[in-house]
């Protein structure tokens, strides 16, 4: 494992026919370094749909204004070019109108990029995408899901070489989770599964690294056992309220270097950071997030590099 980073961001994986290649320039070793690019997804053709109980309830109650939230993505990517971060693009396409989350069709990796197996009928095609987008940009893919199910938002790169899986069943199932389980315990990572109600949809509403040894976590609702993994890891726990982590509070960007992309609801977290020395950008999500996620679901992190 050690050896992978003798080189930065020299990355070496297997391909599907078992050879060994080697690419310089893309990957990380943790999602806390300096993020350099970052592929998004575009709401050109974002549409509301019924993806989870929170953007069913909006859908009900209140509809997503879809020009509202394209404004808010463009406010989004702002930010980003704000940070100096490149932007790559997937494809749009009108058949694929929940593409703008990005994290979900594909995992970067130190390795190459997985592509993983969407649940829901109507994004499965995404994935499809993400390996049209990884031979665009020339970067390799490790492997695919094949077994069940499984989504980006649930692959949680804790810290070098650990890795929390969620598994809420809706989403991404056991027989997903243990595939990729089976991969990293390979490579000599550690793997942890976190069983999520379905509810939580991925693993990364409600536990999301900030910095080294700094982690956000919404207490109310992660397993206890999961908050004691990471302070037996000498992790500082920075509370994310209930009612915020339901507005996708915990849902945000590390940029490395003590920068934060946050949402503007998420007042607590935006506080406590910015108390801990952080430049946050604030950006105001709320109606895109009505759609079913929020900045960390909008973002695969290609690139990171080490301080």
């Amino acid at each position: 494992m050690t050896a992978l980073f003798d080189e930065p961001f020299s990355l070496q994986r297997r391909n599907l026919k078992g050879d060994t290649e080697r690419l310089t320039n893309w990957g990380f070793r943790n999602e806390l370094d300096r993020l350099t690019d970052v592929l998004l997804g575009s709401p050109a053709y974002l549409r509301h749909m019924a993806t989870s109980s929170l953007s069913r309830k909006h859908l009900r109650e209140n509809p997503c204004n879809i020009q509202v939230a394209q404004a808010q993505h463009k406010e989004l990517v702002s930010a980003y070019e704000h940070f100096g971060v490149r932007i790559h693009w997937h494809e749009p396409t009108p058949e694929l109108p929940m593409q703008v989350y990005s994290r979900d069709s594909s995992v970067m990796t130190p390795y190459g990029a997985i592509i993983t197996a969407m649940s829901q009928p109507w994004r499965r095609g995404e994935n499809y995408a993400a390996i049209r987008t990884y031979e665009k940009l020339g970067l390799p893919i490790y492997d695919m899901v094949t077994a069940g199910t499984f989504e980006g938002g649930d692959f949680n790169v804790i810290e070098d070489g650990v890795v929390l899986i969620g598994c809420g069943g809706a989403r991404t199932n056991e027989d997903g989770a243990r595939q990729v389980k089976d991969w990293f315990d390979k490579e000599g990572w550690e793997t942890r599964l976190a069983f999520i109600d379905e509810y939580y949809v991925h693993i990364d509403l409600m536990v999301v690294p900030i910095a080294e040894k700094l982690t956000a976590v919404c207490l109310d609702c992660t397993d206890p056992a999961i908050v004691g993994w990471l302070k037996d890891k000498g992790h500082d726990i920075v509370n994310v309220p209930f009612p915020d982590t339901m507005a996708l509070g915990c849902n945000f960007m590390s940029l490395g270097n003590s920068k934060i992309i946050a949402p503007t609801s998420s007042k607590v977290l935006i506080e406590q950071l910015k108390a801990r020395g952080f430049e946050v950008a604030a950006v105001d999500t709320a109606e895109i997030s009505k759609t079913g996620g929020g900045i960390h679901c909008m973002a695969q992190a290609l690139r990171r590099e080490a301080a």
